[in-house]
């Protein structure tokens, strides 16, 4: 019985020893090899989020420049009414009260009344002159004779 227990305890270290063995992972790589390695992934994350970040830049970017284009219409667009309105107000035969101008993307429309077809064609004409315009629909109504 008393050799059995040594051969019992020899065989229990030679598993737990097999066990350890097994658990552990031996990195054959150097510390410097893995510090490259580790330094190799930083830097491709880094370049990854910098061209992520840029992405980003870019498109925040573009959505300003769009927004500012359409700020940019709509100022342009209430300046050319507001000039057109003011031209038509120093025209003696037109009444500028009874016509209203729209403006979007410098397209106009004419739309109410005029005292007769010549002051019809020349509101046009004065809507055309103004800086802006590019093009004018007339929808101004003349009276009957």
């Amino acid at each position: 019985m008393t050799s059995r227990q040594p051969l019992s305890a020899l065989l229990a270290a030679l598993v737990a020893s097999l066990a350890l063995g097994a658990c552990s992972r031996h990195d054959e790589r150097s510390v410097q090899e893995r510090v490259d390695a580790t330094e190799a992934r930083a830097q491709q994350q880094t370049a990854q989020a910098r061209t992520e970040a840029n992405r980003a830049l870019d498109n925040a970017r573009q959505a300003t420049d769009e927004a500012g284009a359409k700020v940019a219409h709509a100022v342009s667009d209430t300046a050319i009414t507001a000039a057109i309105n003011a031209q038509l107000a120093r025209d003696p035969a037109l009444d500028a009260s009874k016509i209203d101008v729209d403006t979007a993307q410098g397209r106009v429309v004419l739309r109410g009344s005029a005292p007769d077809l010549d002051a019809k064609d020349r509101a046009k004409r004065i809507a055309l002159a103004v800086n802006g315009v590019t093009a004018v629909d007339n929808y101004l109504t003349v009276p009957k004779s």
